[in-house]
């Protein structure tokens, strides 16, 4: 079978969702993400599956056994490896045909042409400093960011290069720090400006464990993650990175919206006025969780 009939086999199913131009152009689309694990991962199996013809993949890290709660191309054969080479290997296995382009630590050297080279970026990394670079790299070049919350709910947001940046509408302490000269303070920060942001338009507080969520806030525990929830977000971001190639409307804007899996609904930001009413009363909950904590 010769790779273009393979390729039309293979996405046959595809059409109708996509009608056989979009699909085309689909093909010749380039993807760059950045981070490889848990919702980058995801995003990338179903673009993959998705039919894009190109994928420009980022990670410094390696697969290990607590990434296997979650984490789509984590399986025991993987760990140790590489996550961006083992996903790339694995992502062949479903399209031979994929071209891939593998990054480790040094995608930083690199990120202005691979920002301007792609169609979209996804930030799949958990480190503010990467995603600080990646934001500020991808206004300057004119590319769409898609991205999602540290949240126990399902989210997902996009980023125009006109938008403004989440350092700058979650009021980072940041805006004036190189991407890798961040302090500790400074992360932390940060961290807290996003918890606030998703516990004010968002309900993620009754489907999660306060008490230990508080001892991720305080630093002294790795972030929870739970596969129905981190699959369920890489799907949405997917969504998202296909209707920016193909140039039809998003579903999200800069400011994002949480899918409620266990009441069944989409939760979209509060009026500005609710949510700075509330921001206050949030913020000493958490300072009291993390106070707790610590």
């Amino acid at each position: 079978m010769s790779e273009m009939s393979f390729y039309e086999t293979f996405t046959t199913r595809n059409i109708g969702f996509v009608s056989e131009a979009e699909q085309e152009r689909l093909s010749k689309a380039t993807v760059f993400v950045c981070g490889t694990g848990g919702m980058g991962g995801a995003c990338i199996q179903a673009l993959v599956r998705a039919g894009i013809g190109r994928l420009v993949l980022a990670d410094i890290d390696r697969f290990e056994t607590s990434n296997l709660n979650r984490q789509v191309f984590c399986f025991g054969d993987t760990i140790g490896q590489m996550k961006a080479e083992a996903t790339r290997d694995l992502c062949l296995k479903i399209n031979p045909g994929l071209a891939v382009t593998v990054f480790g630590p040094e995608w930083t050297d690199h990120v202005e042409h691979l920002v301007t080279d792609a169609d979209v970026v996804v930030n799949g990394t958990d480190d503010l400093g990467a995603s600080l670079l990646l934001y500020r790299t991808a206004r300057k070049q004119g590319t769409t960011m898609i991205d999602a919350y540290a949240s126990p709910l399902p989210s997902v947001y996009v980023t125009r290069p006109q938008d403004p940046m989440p350092e700058e509408r979650l009021r980072y302490p940041t805006v004036q720090t190189a991407w890798h000269a961040l302090t500790t303070a400074q992360r932390a920060a940060a961290f807290q400006s996003e918890a606030e942001y998703v516990m004010v338009h968002s309900s993620s507080r009754h489907y999660i464990d306060l008490s230990l969520a508080g001892e991720v806030v305080a630093g002294k525990r790795s972030r929870m993650s739970f596969a129905p929830m981190v699959i369920t977000t890489g799907m949405l971001m997917a969504y998202e990175g296909i209707r920016a190639i193909l140039g039809t409307p998003h579903g999200a804007d800069h400011r994002g919206w949480f899918f409620n899996p266990h009441a069944g609904r989409v939760e979209h930001p509060r009026n500005p006025l609710v949510a700075a009413i509330l921001q206050p009363i949030v913020r000493r909950y958490l300072s009291k969780m993390t106070a707790a904590a610590s």
